[in-house]
């Protein structure tokens, strides 16, 4: 499966906080200025996707229980194959290798993907929490919910806390990727927060969940991206600089240990990030720069350990002993990732490691270029289940040679 697919183009609109005098779109809106985007960039226009294939990432927002079938109503195509994908911040990247392999199968050579939210736009009991399903019944209101555990900052103070229980760790070794991915907003004009922060300020901001502090925690934002991803063959006469897929990994419902005790500082990736490495025959010394989902600076962090580029328990020392600039020698986040450039909604955010990798290695990251990059890791990872830190991890290696 090895680089026989390549990403020629994406696309991400300008994100909203809806503020007074910022226009109001809809989910339907979002979607549509993305794939627009996502065409331009390949040259490309929507009838190229007749008879082939769309994919549609799960929003909050409401919508039909015919989701992607309305989305291809709503964008004016008739495709071949729909793929719809509910797993979370997985979502963009576990689309990517379903596309993959429709495409390697002769089904379909072309796979456009979309993906918008506005959970600042809908009804909720308060604003940025998202009425899912999810937080209104089955295990979650079973053992979270009465208990006052009502949003991803309260569950992942959980993580964090048993984390720090059991390994060294400083509020400064997080603080640091904070400061770092705000460094980087501050150089890209789709970033959210652009004015940068110290160090100071990060540990004097104050705590929402200890040990989580305001600081730590991902904006919500309404906004929508997009990629077009082809067989390799058609992705070289559309453009000189196709991303290639080297490899993928994913891991569903991981328990780390026994099921009825298992070590919730382990996720997914222990699984999938080797899996992704050795079907792209590469090891850590080759990436260029990694970009992990990144709701919170732990995140990063255990997932940088759970790649194997330092051992479980290490993240924080890994931190201090590392240039995370995109200048420096372990370049993370380079757009700011989701914690300064924003979160659209519970799924969508997951697109923005991929589409970063894909801007990074097309050399189109402008002020935040990472010098001759060639190899990139994404990460898509996605919802907390009760008693463990992820249910999806999906490990991306993406490149611009074969």
């Amino acid at each position: 499966m090895r680089s026989e697919v390549a990403i020629v183009g994406y696309g991400r609109t300008p994100y909203s906080r809806v503020k007074p005098g910022e226009p109001v779109l809809t989910v339907d809106e979002y979607i549509a200025w993305a794939a627009d985007l996502a065409l331009q960039k390949a040259g490309m226009s929507k009838n190229d996707f007749n008879g082939q294939g769309l994919g549609v990432s799960h929003a909050e927002a409401a919508h039909t229980v015919n989701w992607s079938a309305a989305t291809a109503e709503n964008l004016g195509i008739s495709p071949q194959i729909l793929l719809r994908a509910d797993q979370g911040g997985a979502s963009a990247a576990a689309m990517l290798t379903r596309a993959a392999a429709l495409i390697k199968a002769g089904v379909v050579d072309r796979v456009l993907v979309v993906g918008a939210d506005t959970p600042l736009s809908i009804p909720s009991v308060a604003p940025g929490l998202p009425l899912s399903p999810e937080r209104t019944r089955g295990v979650y209101w079973d053992f979270q919910g009465p208990f006052g555990v009502m949003g991803a900052s309260a569950q992942f103070a959980l993580v964090l806390t048993r984390y720090m229980h059991q390994y060294k760790l400083t509020p400064q070794q997080l603080g640091k990727i904070a400061v770092t991915t705000r460094f980087h907003a501050t150089l890209n004009p789709g970033a959210i927060f652009r004015k940068p922060i110290t160090l100071d300020e990060y540990l004097g901001s104050r705590v929402l969940t200890e040990p989580i502090r305001l600081l730590d925690c991902v904006p919500i934002v309404n906004g929508g991206l997009a990629y077009i991803v082809t067989s390799a063959e058609t992705a070289r006469s559309l453009t000189d600089r196709p991303v290639y897929l080297r490899g993928y990994g994913e891991s569903n419902n991981y328990y780390h240990g026994s099921r009825t005790f298992p070590d919730i500082t382990t996720t997914g990736f222990a699984t999938a990030a080797p899996q992704a490495m050795t079907m792209a025959g590469v090891s850590h010394k080759d990436i260029d720069f990694f970009e992990p989902y990144d709701d919170f600076p732990f995140i990063a962090m255990m997932t940088i350990e759970d790649y194997g580029f330092c051992k479980k328990g290490e993240g924080g020392h890994f931190v201090d002993e590392h240039d995370l600039r995109f200048d420096g020698d372990f370049p993370l986040s380079t757009d700011g990732g989701q914690l300064s450039g924003g979160q659209p909604g519970g799924a969508i955010g997951g697109f923005m490691p991929l589409v970063e990798a894909v801007t990074q290695l097309r050399g189109e990251a402008g002020d935040r270029q990472v010098p001759g990059a060639t190899i990139g890791a994404a990460c898509g990872f996605g919802g907390i289940p009760y008693g463990r830190p992820g249910r999806s991890c999906v490990s991306l290696i993406l490149g611009t040679e074969p």
